[in-house]
């Protein structure tokens, strides 16, 4: 998940993230939520005892509607809000200073079965708890899922993460058709090219997925395959439940107002300051409300990492996962700033529609004039690795057999490990597949643009991109930042040349990297397609073979990366962040997501 995607899959995977974006841009005091015993002006502790916490993961969401959501920062939030299926529990085994490991739990799940049936499919059947219930007070039932994920699917809700129920039967042929003379289902490049040609298609009605409400405590769901990953899929951010009532009585503008925005998980939203701060206080019908911890939880929304810092040392925030570039050294040699697990990759994202982007050679040509060590070891300086290939280190091969990384088993596109003897060797390549290009003379190839959003970090390895692309290619590249909101959009837009990216596994499985590049899908910002790919991707979308999918998503990253090169990747994630040190029990999984509803302060 960038998107900011939403998302490193820690112990497995979970939101396409789009990535991060940093925290810090000016605080306010933080008003005293209804039945919360008030706050102080900075956040932190009242003097009558009551703990209220303030975090900074992000600026401004995109959105915190659970279906629309693709940003690691708006799943967290919505995490806090609803509940899962499945979902995210404290393991209790601290990972860095007093943030501790997490691990997939039952959530609004009592127990599940599992059912290998003799075609072929595989029927999961969740029975709920008794004690669930909305944050008005209603009743959660097996209906309310049923509804949420039907919605997340239908064409309509033009959801970038419909993809995420792909595994359950029918649901291709309802986000892309059938043939109607011969009922084949429909891929999404089938969709595209006859939408091209003016053929008609077969779309399915929502309601034919295969998720029913057998009553208000069973949910039966149906796999089209044996997926390995699904019941990370029932925790993921996207298939979190919400209600038809308030969804239908205002679609546009039902997140925006606290009094609409009801949820069934630990908390409730009070406030939304729009550019400034969401607070949270418990949910009094939640399940486990008598082990929440802190009154309230404030997420600060900043993209300014000095002013994040500053209020952090202030202690106007208790956590912060973004700071300045250049404090990074000395915060880390201080042992203020602690680094963990992140399985996702910061990558160039190519228009492939458009020139000079829309030629293999000058995308490959980009791609090799990166200096990934100069950026990882004089910029971002967190301990990142430079990346070889897409598919981000610490994704299962085939089993998740001992040693069997994705990544080490698909290699390295290009020459590796990065030292000055294999960057000048690359820089040879490059330059030459510039000249085949049709570029010999430089001065003939166009000024383009960088995109990146609001951030320090972003900046500086934008200006270092920016100076080895022209010392490395004699090429111009001007830099242009939008905020963090705007940014998603124009990208998604495909308004753009050359644009920052990132990816954080949604649950660990090559999987969660791939499919977003198929034609037409949601998350594909590069506008990618290749038909030779979607078929690679729709072969390991059919089988329950651990080896044959393997084979196939490995095919379909020699194509994405080895032959057509539509994407640059540059390092794979490390998470940096600072939380106080006498705040305890907040837990975090590699999939980027932190929880904060069982912190406790002392």
């Amino acid at each position: 998940m960038e998107k900011k995607k939403l998302l490193s899959l820690a112990l497995a995977g979970a939101m396409s993230v789009t990535l991060l974006a940093g925290c810090g841009g000016g605080t306010t005091p933080n008003p005293a939520p209804s039945d919360a015993g008030g706050t102080t002006p900075n956040g932190g502790d009242t003097p009558g005892g009551a703990f209220n916490l303030s975090v900074c993961i992000a600026s401004e969401p995109q959105t915190i509607d659970p279906a629309l959501n693709s940003s690691v920062d708006g799943a967290i939030m919505t995490q806090h809000v609803f509940e899962g299926l499945m979902k995210w529990g404290d393991t209790g085994s601290a990972i860095g200073g007093t943030l501790n490991s997490a691990e997939l739990v039952n959530g609004q799940a009592a127990s599940y079965e599992k059912t290998n049936n003799s075609d072929g499919t595989v029927t999961y059947t969740f029975t709920l708890r008794d004690d669930i219930k909305w944050s008005d007070g209603q009743p959660v039932t097996a209906g309310d899922f049923e509804y949420a994920w039907k919605r997340l699917v239908t064409p309509a809700t033009a959801a970038d993460y419909a993809n995420m129920a792909s595994m359950i039967l029918n649901c291709d042929a309802i986000y892309y058709g059938r043939d109607p003379g011969t009922q084949e289902v429909l891929t999404a490049v089938d969709a595209e090219a006859y939408a091209a040609e003016g053929k008609e298609v077969a779309y399915d009605d929502p309601s034919t997925l295969a998720v029913t409400a057998k009553d208000d405590k069973t949910l039966e769901v149906i796999l089209s395959y044996d997926c390995p990953y699904f019941l990370e899929i029932a925790a993921f951010p996207s298939m979190l439940p919400v209600r038809k009532d308030i969804i239908e009585a205002n679609p546009d503008g039902w997140t925006h107002d606290p009094a609409s925005y009801i949820g069934n998980g630990a908390y409730k939203m009070t406030t939304w300051d729009h550019n400034s701060q969401i607070i949270m206080e418990k949910n009094p019908e939640y399940y486990d409300y008598a082990n929440l911890g802190p009154e309230t939880i404030t997420f600060k929304l900043m993209d300014d990492q000095n002013a994040m810092l500053n209020a952090y040392n202030s202690d106007e925030l208790q956590f912060i996962n973004d700071m300045p570039v250049d404090e990074i050294p000395t915060l880390l040699s201080d042992g203020k700033m602690d680094i963990v697990d992140y399985i996702g990759t910061y990558y160039v994202c190519y228009q492939t529609q458009k020139a000079p982007f829309d030629d293999w050679r000058v995308r490959k040509a980009f791609t090799l004039a990166i200096d990934s060590k100069y950026i990882v070891e004089k910029v971002t300086q967190s301990g990142e690795v430079p990346a070889t290939g897409f598919v981000a280190a610490g994704i299962y091969d085939a089993e998740g057999s001992a040693g069997a990384d994705f990544r080490t088993v698909g290699g390295d596109y290009w020459n590796a490990p990065l030292d000055d003897a294999t960057y000048q060797a690359n820089l040879e390549e490059a330059n030459k597949l510039l000249d085949e290009a049709g570029y010999e003379d430089r001065s003939t190839f166009p000024v383009v643009t960088y995109l990146y959003n609001t951030s320090d970090n972003h900046k500086a390895i934008g200006e270092a991109l920016q100076s080895q692309w022209k010392n490395g290619l004699g090429v111009e590249v001007k830099l242009e930042n939008q905020d963090w909101s705007v940014f998603l959009q124009t990208r998604k837009d495909g308004d753009y040349e050359i644009a920052r990216n990132g990816w954080i596994s949604d649950y660990n499985d090559p999987m969660a990297f791939l499919d977003m590049w198929v034609t037409g899908g949601g998350n594909n910002d590069a506008q990618y397609s290749n038909p030779e790919y979607d078929a690679a991707i729709r072969e390991a979308n059919s089988t329950s073979d651990p080896a044959a999918r393997m084979a196939a998503m490995h095919k379909a990253e020699d194509l994405i990366m080895g032959q057509d090169w539509a994407l640059g990747p540059i390092y794979f994630y490390t998470q940096k962040f600072m939380l106080k040190s006498d705040v305890h029990n907040a837990f975090y999984t590699p999939l980027g997501y932190y929880f904060f509803m069982y912190a406790t302060r002392g």
